[in-house]
């Protein structure tokens, strides 16, 4: 007759009754199959929404809400698109057109490329010489009406 032993002694933690209490046993798989693939897809769907949110085709249709401002002056901001570096025929032309210096966006959303750098500079001049003017002839205007309506002229 066979001598008949005790089993030994479990020691340290028993990993496989741990993880069975957690849902990560042998009879759970199927459930983490599941919810691996609906993971995946959810990601999946988000990816593709957040690419088409930067690249939408449509223009006018993008998921994150624009403020009336930007709505009413989207037409003076339009992507441009510039050149590689590496590509020195598309920078020389780009260049040529006033892609650098003194590139604008006229008011209607067009690129106004008819500028060089000192075109440019000048420009500016010009409009700040303007604005001075204006002042001047404003401040010199309302003199005027203020010492016409002290003589007691009836002046808008």
């Amino acid at each position: 007759m066979v001598r008949k032993r005790f089993p030994e002694a479990p020691t340290g933690i028993q990993w496989h009754k741990v993880l069975r209490k957690v849902g990560l046993g042998k009879n759970d798989w199927y459930f983490w199959k599941q919810t691996g693939k609906a993971l995946l897809c959810t990601y999946a769907l988000f990816g593709a929404a957040w690419i088409y949110n930067e690249t939408s085709p449509l223009g006018w249709w993008t998921l994150k809400p624009r403020p009336k401002e930007e709505k009413e002056l989207a037409h003076l901001y339009e992507r441009r698109k510039f050149p590689y570096p590496g590509d020195k025929e598309a920078m020389e032309e780009f260049v040529v057109k006033g892609g650098m210096i003194g590139t604008t966006i006229g008011p209607k959303g067009t690129v106004d490329t008819d500028k060089d750098s000192f075109n440019y500079q000048q420009e500016l001049q010009d409009k700040k010489f303007e604005q001075e003017a204006n002042k001047l002839w404003f401040r010199m205007r309302n003199e005027v009406i203020a010492d016409l309506q002290e003589k007691g002229f009836d002046v808008e």
